[in-house]
Order: structure tokens, then C-alpha cells, then sequence
């Protein structure tokens, strides 16, 4: 995977464009006699060749095989997590198409099914019914011994957090917690997070960390180790934990000022946590990252978001609040948040409580708002002034005319079917063609709002990144 660093003559003796199969990295291995292997920096796929290395003979430094497997492993992981009393949403593995269905009763709906081993997310899918699991599996899945499938029940309305650890096999440092922006449901690759946490208390922030380290501990961990978590009615739930470095770790380095990657290789190379230069305290500043989606490459692309990956890149914006944060973040990624003008609102019926109140406060920054039928009516009950506008099998004009002619400037729409044609489909990919901000959670345009706010109150502060991690400001520690 060649990229800036990697190619740097100053870094690399040799750079080989081989394809990351057992076959050819064991070519390598063959040529160069490393002393040691690291697999944990390239997401999965090295995870995948471990075994096939340590079987041949090579050294693998940091995090061993075994633990790899029994985080992958979902049923030994779920022994773990019971063995430590760590809740975790009701799971199956199922190595066939009908033990998927049965299994699928037992762990209920709404469903998170999903291939083990994926890249991004890949063949991931929430379904609602056994009509849509059976939909799923005839078109995605071939499950067997080698590929089963994971079938996890999935936690509706529930706060999504990542953690990213640092491990010795004795001692454990949580460098971030990241609250995801959207709700769960959403791939923690297209989610915005941010750090710290917006609206977790103490008490949980504390259990997150705690609970990081048992199982980092417990797995053995010599390196990184990422967690994801869901927060659903005051319960912290563990949803997954990945032995290796997760995409979130370049953000976390900035936030916190710490060379995560550097650390874990150095603890891979036998040093221990004591002997490395933490951070101490919290960040006192908020930092966001957000995703930088690909859906204007691409003719009738939907910008709705889900459980696969689709984003091409991240960007960071760090301010001293989140909401003037998170504009920075949006105008990095490209996305350009208006500061007055129209907004259109539709959402399917369970976002309604929430689009009202999002109307209001639209309402309130001077934002014309304009909805269709069933959203405006909901809207009209709060004593919101809001201007009808009629759906596509209406007539015109309708919604879709008034992005084509410029009379829209910020769009929020969240899904309510899975047809290629629906309202939906057709408002967000013309919102996309046309270059306008279509927002797609409810937790997402919330977010929006309160940056078109603070982008109102005052100019954003400019600060460098290390400005913020002076020793004035943080005093290392080696706790």
C-alpha cells in the first residue's frame, strides 16, 4: 500500500508492489530474513495472513497469533467477554444459509449481519425482518467453514464509541475515547467522531476505559487495540475489538499529541508502557474528525449512510467547542454549510420528534424552512412556519425542481425505503449533483445546526497543532 511515508527514501530501505497474499509476503520474508514482522498496521487483511506467517516459520512481533484469532473468533470471544461479566448485544455465528435463519430467531431483529474478516464493513448489512435476511443472504453470502457469517443483534437509537489502547501484555493506556457523531448503525469509517466525548458521563467514560483495559489484558495485547462500543440506555455494550491499529489512529495521534503508531513498535520491540512519554491530562480543546465522501465522482450515487464503508479519506478540525469543531471539520471535508437561506426537511416517521425540533432551531437562525406533506405537517404542530412542497409523484414543482433551479440550500433527508427510485433516492443524488450539503442522520444535522451557530457568533480560531501540546499546557506522565 504505497503512500507518502512508505515511499520516503528517508524511511524505507526497499518498497516492494507485491499483492498482500501468504504467497508473495512470504517471497519477501524469503529475501529479506526480517528479524521480526509487524501485521498491525494495515487494518484486516494483514490480521488475515497472520496465521499462514507464524505457520511458516516467521517471527510476528507484538499482539501473537492466538489473540488475533480470539478476537476474530466470535465465539470465543463471546466466552471471553462472559468469563470477564462485559456485556455485549446477543450474537450468533452461522455456517450456512439456513443456520443463519435459525439462528436469526434466537438473537432477534433488528439484525447487524455481516461476513467475518471484512474489509470497510464490506457485505454488511442491518435487516429488519426475516424477508430482508433472506434477501441478503441469496444476493451477499456463500457462509461455510472458512466464511462464517456474524449475525449480532443491532442497537437502535444507541451512542456509538471507538476506543484506541495502547498495550504492554502487562499494562494498559487508553490514548482516546471517540463519540461517533451518528448513532450506531452507521460505519464508524463514514462516522464523525469526537474527542472528548460530547455527552458521556464520567462515570460511563470511566467504565469504557476500564473495560478497555480488561480486555486488552486479557487478549494479551503488544501494541494497539481499537474497542467499538454502543451506549444504549445508560448500558455500555461491546460491539467488537480489533487487535491492530484502527483508521482512527493518525486523529487520536494529533489529538492528544502522542505518536501512537511510534509507541506501539517500540512496545512490539519489547519495551514497556513505563518507559514511553505519555500524556497526562484530557485535552483541553475538542477535536473532530469527519469523512470525506466520494458520492460527487460518481453519477447517481446516494449519500445515504449505513453499516458499509463508503468514505475515501478524513479530515480533522480542532477548535475550542465542538460545534465550531465540527464546522471545521465539515469545511475540510468539502462539505459547505450555508449560514442562512432555505432548508428542506423530509424524514421517515420514527425522525419525526426530532425534525421538528431541528426545524425549530433552523426556524430560529433565520432559515426558510419548506417541507413535504406528512414532515410539514409535523413541523406546522410546533408553530414552525413552514411552506409545503409537493413529493415527486405530485406534479410539479416539487422537490427535486426546486434543488435543480437553486432554491434550496441545505437538504435533510433521512431514509424511509430501500428502492432505487424512491422520493429519497431522487433528493438525495440530485442534492449531490447539485453540490448541496444533504444531511442524512438526524444526529448529523443536529450537529450541523449548532455549527451554522457558532460560525454566527464569531470568527474561528486558528491555532496549530503544536501549539496545543506544549509542555505548558500538558504535562507528560507515565501513568
Amino acid at each position: 500500500n504505497p503512500e507518502t511515508v512508505s515511499t520516503d527514501y528517508d524511511t524505507s530501505d526497499r518498497l516492494y508492489f507485491e499483492p498482500l497474499t501468504a504467497e508473495d509476503v512470504l517471497a519477501v520474508c524469503a529475501i529479506e530474513r526480517p528479524e521480526g514482522v509487524i501485521v498491525q498496521f494495515g487494518g484486516q487483511t494483514p490480521l488475515r495472513l497472520a496465521k499462514a506467517l507464524e505457520e511458516a516459520g516467521v517471527p510476528l512481533l507484538g499482539t501473537p497469533v492466538d489473540a488475533i484469532d480470539l478476537a476474530e473468533d466470535r465465539g470465543r470471544f463471546g466466552a471471553l467477554l462472559k468469563r470477564l461479566e462485559i456485556k455485549h448485544p446477543p450474537y450468533g455465528t452461522a455456517l450456512s444459509a439456513d443456520e443463519a435463519v435459525a439462528i436469526a430467531e434466537d438473537v432477534g431483529f433488528p439484525l447487524l449481519v455481516r461476513p467475518s474478516y471484512v474489509l470497510g464493513g464490506r457485505a454488511m448489512e442491518i435487516c429488519y425482518s426475516a424477508e430482508a435476511l433472506a434477501a441478503y443472504l441469496e444476493q451477499n453470502v456463500k457462509a461455510d467453514q472458512e466464511h462464517p457469517l456474524l449475525l449480532d443483534r443491532f442497537l437502535e437509537n444507541a451512542i456509538e464509541v471507538d476506543v484506541d489502547a495502547l498495550a504492554d501484555g502487562e499494562e494498559c493506556f487508553v490514548a482516546g475515547v471517540m463519540q461517533h457523531v451518528e448513532e450506531a448503525g452507521v460505519h464508524s469509517g463514514d462516522s464523525a467522531c469526537v474527542i472528548p466525548p460530547m455527552s458521556l458521563g464520567e462515570e460511563m467514560l470511566e467504565g469504557i476505559r476500564e473495560t478497555t483495559r480488561k480486555i486488552a489484558l486479557e487478549l494479551g495485547v503488544i501494541g494497539l487495540i481499537n474497542v467499538q462500543y454502543a451506549v444504549a440506555e445508560g448500558e455500555l455494550f461491546v460491539i467488537e475489538a480489533n487487535p491492530r491499529a484502527s483508521r482512527t489512529v493518525p486523529f487520536v495521534s494529533k489529538a492528544i499529541g502522542a505518536p501512537l503508531a511510534k509507541i506501539a513498535c517500540r512496545l512490539m520491540l519489547g519495551e514497556s508502557l513505563a518507559d514511553q512519554e505519555l500524556p497526562g491530562e484530557a485535552p483541553t480543546h475538542v477535536s473532530v474528525k469527519e469523512a470525506v465522501m466520494p458520492f460527487a465522482r460518481f453519477a447517481g450515487a446516494d449519500a445515504v449512510l449505513g453499516p458499509e464503508m463508503r468514505s475515501t479519506g478524513e479530515v480533522m478540525g480542532i477548535a475550542k467547542d465542538f460545534p465550531t469543531a465540527f464546522g471545521k471539520a465539515q469545511a475540510a471535508a468539502g462539505v459547505s454549510l450555508p449560514e442562512k437561506g432555505t432548508i428542506f426537511i423530509s424524514v421517515t416517521d420514527s425522525d419525526k420528534p426530532a425534525a421538528t425540533q431541528l426545524a425549530t432551531r433552523f426556524h430560529d437562525l433565520g432559515f426558510e424552512v419548506i417541507a413535504t406533506s406528512g414532515t410539514a405537517q409535523a413541523i406546522s404542530r410546533m408553530g414552525v412556519p413552514v411552506r409545503r412542497i409537493k413529493k415527486i409523484g405530485e406534479g410539479s414543482p416539487n422537490v427535486v425542481d426546486c434543488i435543480r433551479s437553486g432554491a434550496v440550500d441545505l437538504v435533510i433527508n433521512t431514509p424511509t425505503g430501500s428502492g432505487a427510485r424512491t422520493d429519497g433516492y431522487e433528493i438525495r443524488t440530485e442534492s449531490v449533483r447539485h453540490g448541496l450539503p444533504c444531511l442524512t442522520t438526524m444526529t448529523g444535522a443536529s450537529a450541523a445546526a449548532r455549527a451554522i451557530f457558532a460560525a454566527g457568533r464569531e470568527d474561528a480560531e486558528v491555532r496549530a497543532l503544536q501549539e496545543l501540546h506544549t509542555r505548558e499546557e500538558r504535562e507528560p506522565s507515565t501513568k
